[in-house]
């Protein structure tokens, strides 16, 4: 009797590796886009930090080291006053933007907080500089808020903390910081929100029937559970508030340029692009060390 043959299985690799592969074509464009925009000018900014020369005799690349400690000494007093005014309006963006979020995610129904949610990011919807230059209107010599502060005497102390000069807030750290603040907030308030609206409101039932007090919930339960949006809306307010420059320079005077304006001037103006490219990566690098610091004390790695 004749065996009859079995008919032969072909192995079914090539759709297994295909969908094995998917996942990385997927990944392509977004992986491209950080290369050509990202990982590229980051390597040409690093090799022009590195070079010595002059617009009309060119640049060569000679490794001279010196170039990011001159910088650093040259503009210390702008990283000062750039890591100063962004703790400062990130402390600020805080303590205005946690109430308001807890609000939108507790209190308000939800007609009313759609509405509020649109309120904040409206002002998106109108150029950076134009929402800037609003600001010097605001807070003109003769404006209503710089009377307010006259009568309530409140400029007196401002005075005194260096924050105002001369009974006038224009051209000064305090408006530098109110530009910032305005212009970030809404970076510290959807963080905020998107964490608070997550937690679960019988937690706060459940702490309520335990005879906790209402300051003792929010401390205990809402705080903690929200910390990953404070960790997220701090991060998103400092680090370009860091970086920025247009607040400085159309709300404050030379005194009080950070280290964006410094950035832009030896690139613009001074043309010495060396130490521009070295003082950005100064300015990255000891942004990612305070990050890593902050995130390290935080004790998350969860920013949503």
């Amino acid at each position: 009797m004749t065996a009859v043959a079995e008919p032969a299985v072909v192995p079914l690799q090539e759709p297994k590796r295909r969908r094995k592969l998917t996942p990385y074509w997927l990944l392509l464009p977004g992986i491209a886009w950080l290369v050509i925009f990202f990982a590229v000018p980051m390597v040409y900014q690093a090799s022009t930090s590195l070079q010595t020369g002059s617009l009309e005799q060119g640049f060569k690349l000679t490794w001279h080291l010196a170039t990011y400690w001159d910088a650093l000494v040259e503009y210390k007093w702008h990283f000062v006053r750039s890591f100063s005014y962004a703790a400062i309006a990130t402390v600020l963006c805080l303590a205005i933007g946690y109430p308001l979020a807890y609000t939108i995610a507790f209190k308000a129904s939800k007609r009313w907080r759609n509405v509020i949610l649109i309120l904040v990011i409206a002002p998106f919807f109108t150029s950076f500089l134009i929402r800037t230059l609003a600001w010097k209107t605001i807070l003109s010599d003769g404006g209503p808020v710089v009377g307010a502060l006259n009568t309530l005497h409140i400029l007196n102390v401002t005075d005194a903390l260096g924050l105002t000069s001369g009974q006038r807030v224009l051209a000064t750290p305090l408006a530098v910081v109110c530009g910032l603040t305005y212009n970030f907030l809404p970076f510290m308030i959807l963080p905020l929100y998107t964490s608070l609206e997550r937690i679960d409101p019988r937690l706060h039932e459940a702490a309520g029937d335990l005879y906790a007090r209402p300051f003792t919930v929010f401390r205990k339960v809402t705080f903690p559970i929200s910390l990953p949006g404070v960790v997220a809306g701090t991060l998103l307010t400092f680090i370009p508030a860091s970086g920025d420059y247009i607040n400085a320079q159309l709300l404050g005077s030379p005194s009080e340029q950070m280290v964006g304006n410094g950035i832009q001037k030896q690139f613009l103006n001074v043309l010495a692009y060396p130490t521009a490219a070295a003082l950005s990566f100064i300015l990255m690098a000891l942004i990612l060390g305070m990050v890593t610091v902050y995130m390290r004390k935080a004790g998350t790695e969860e920013l949503v």
